[in-house]
């Protein structure tokens, strides 16, 4: 019996869509891309679903809307290029959802926005009123004003931590691969996929899972982790490639596509 024929009765569906996905290796937004994965999140909508699109690329955004070509070391030019950056992502989003009559709102979260009780229950209350409001939530850590104490890191962790919070029954995560191999199978053909875990210190205990692409600040390591956490919580987790985004589509019918983490959850279910 298959886990994965309980895809398709998830309704509150977390996504989320990293800087290797949304832009160029310039900075410059991917906007074929970013249009089609607007147009799927806005169907989802349509059928009933609630969606929460935590989404990265300010940094990257910023970087093509000043010319720059790599990302810099330097925290406080990293925070410039994400106000900048910023602005313009959201502007496109709000350009392409307008397309489909849906509205977003933009949310910016750090680590102590979660990790503070008080903090933790306002940004839930914000979210699950944005949802039900019919509204798309798009997230992302407040790069301009993260310190280390404060930060996330990466979007996976945020993710995983937004997933959690409004207790979502499913986090999409859309990366360059189709899940979790044995091995990088962009260098390696032999490369195998992994298409379920139930415990990743088990399932995953021989892989290596290393690395981070040019723009992103995430790799699959980051991916695997934010999963675990979510299995933990009962929320199960696709790692999928999102190069064409009508895989959520695919993976929401239980086509085997991507890596599932099955949560404790299901795994009783099935």
């Amino acid at each position: 019996m298959t886990h994965r024929k309980y895809l398709k009765d998830k309704k509150k569906i977390v996504v989320k869509v990293g800087t290797s996905l949304l832009a160029y290796d310039n900075g410059k937004i991917n906007l074929h891309r970013m249009e089609k994965l607007v147009r799927v999140l806005a169907d989802l909508m349509n059928s009933g679903k609630e969606v929460v699109l935590v989404s990265s690329g300010a940094v990257g955004t910023g970087l093509g809307m000043i010319g720059l070509e790599n990302k810099p070391d330097n925290l406080v030019m990293k925070q410039a290029l994400a106000a900048i950056g910023q602005v313009g992502l959201m502007r496109l989003y709000q350009k392409f959802f307008d397309e489909y009559n849906t509205t977003v709102a933009q949310v910016l979260l750090t680590r102590d926005g979660i990790e503070n009780s008080l903090r933790r229950k306002n940004a839930r209350n914000t979210l699950n009123q944005l949802i039900e409001m019919g509204i798309i939530p798009v997230v992302n850590e407040n790069d301009t004003v993260i310190t280390d104490e404060i930060e996330f890191g990466d979007n996976d962790t945020l993710s995983a931590a937004v997933a959690t919070l409004i207790q979502a029954d499913l986090l999409l995560i859309l990366t360059n691969t189709d899940g979790v191999f044995t091995a990088d199978p962009h260098i390696h053909q032999s490369a195998r996929k992994v298409p379920k875990v139930m415990k990743a210190s088990d399932d995953l205990k021989d892989i290596d899972v290393e690395g981070s692409s040019k723009m992103g600040s995430g790799g699959m390591a980051s991916k695997i982790a934010a999963a675990e956490l979510c299995r933990e919580h009962n929320v199960d987790v696709v790692i999928a490639d999102g190069s064409d985004p009508s895989t959520i589509m695919d993976v929401l019918q239980g086509k085997d596509l991507g890596t599932f983490f099955v949560s404790d959850a299901t795994q009783m279910a099935g």
